[in-house]
């Protein structure tokens, strides 16, 4: 793949939960190293719009690719789909049973056959990167909601994927926390990772992201690059929204 192909590309997708339509004719590409930051109320469709290019839900109209690959096209493989999409939920989702360490380890030695050595290094290598190397053999209920999410960031990234998706990844987070994780999210960005990111952290979102989405009502309402986003939104709904959320 070349620079000028999008890692992500979704074109006119539509996503029905019986007869409520979560996603309504979204179209939208990120590229490679670019950092796109989506906000809206909720229930506009953010979070339904991550888990569609993770392929954790099925788009019901509409193409989705990743990397080039058409999803549920019926030839790509999803499994090696989602090696290339590493997925940070609001939710930390470690295993209680296994340590950090083995938490980090298990899908690269399963999913991407690496043997343990190799497994090991990496995970090392990552939980350096989120700073806790320390944590490396406790267990996830010895660690704070903040350590605990670092975790989960590194080990998506122990996966070694092109894009990073977070679905407001300090939503469960008490307040102290915070700051940690978007610390480490920070850090990925300035590295050069391709991110989507799901959040009401606009603090965060005017420090790293190249383009904000404004969604509503599973429609993309606006789309502009970050500065003018902030400074001027073409739309009086994302204007509104705007207003109220930077209040707090």
């Amino acid at each position: 793949m070349t620079d000028s192909h999008p890692v992500i590309e979704l074109r006119n997708v539509d996503k029905f939960y019986g007869d409520f339509q979560a996603l309504s004719n979204v179209s939208m590409a990120v590229g490679p190293k670019e950092r796109v930051v989506i906000c809206g109320p909720s229930g506009s469709g953010k979070s339904t719009l991550v888990r569609c290019v993770n392929r954790l839900e099925e788009h019901s109209a509409g193409r989705i690719f990743v990397d080039g690959e058409e999803l549920g096209d019926g030839k790509t493989d999803i499994r090696k789909v989602r090696m290339k999409v590493g997925m940070v939920f609001q939710q930390f989702n470690l295993f209680p049973h296994l340590s950090v360490l083995d938490n980090l380890t298990i899908g690269p030695i399963r999913v991407r056959k690496l043997a343990r050595a190799r497994a090991v290094e990496l995970a090392l290598e990552y939980l350096e990167r989120v700073n806790i190397l320390e944590q490396a053999e406790k267990y996830p209920s010895q660690l704070s909601g903040g350590q605990q999410q670092r975790v989960a960031i590194a080990r998506s990234l122990c996966m070694e994927p092109s894009v990073m998706l977070f679905d407001e990844p300090t939503s469960a987070l008490d307040p102290e926390m915070i700051n940690e994780v978007l610390e480490v999210m920070t850090d990925l960005a300035e590295s050069g990772m391709a991110m989507i990111c799901v959040t009401h952290e606009m603090g965060f979102a005017r420090r790293v992201a190249d383009r904000m989405i404004f969604m509503d009502e599973g429609e993309i309402i606006e789309s502009a690059p970050a500065a003018r986003f902030f400074s001027n939104p073409a739309s009086d709904r994302c204007r509104r929204f705007l207003d109220r959320i930077l209040e707090h």
